[in-house]
């Protein structure tokens, strides 16, 4: 009967184990540095910013950036 208990922690030890290297990887996965800028996945939007200070402009406004201190 005793050896169930044995066999109960180390199951367990192993599950925390388990646990916790799995988690360790996807931080270290999930942080990991990359060349990777925002300009690059987003280029879509790239001159987003440009036509919101031209609109603004052409109709008498400021942009969202020149109100919150942005140049």
């Amino acid at each position: 009967m005793w050896w169930e208990y044995v066999i109960i922690v180390a199951v367990l030890a192993l599950g925390i184990y388990g646990f916790l290297t799995m988690v360790g990887f996807e931080t270290r996965m999930l942080s990991r540095h990359t060349d990777r800028a925002a300009e690059s996945m987003y280029t879509g939007y790239a001159g987003l910013t440009r036509r919101q200070r031209r609109s603004a402009r052409q109709h008498g406004g400021q942009s969202g950036d020149q109100e919150h201190g942005g140049q």
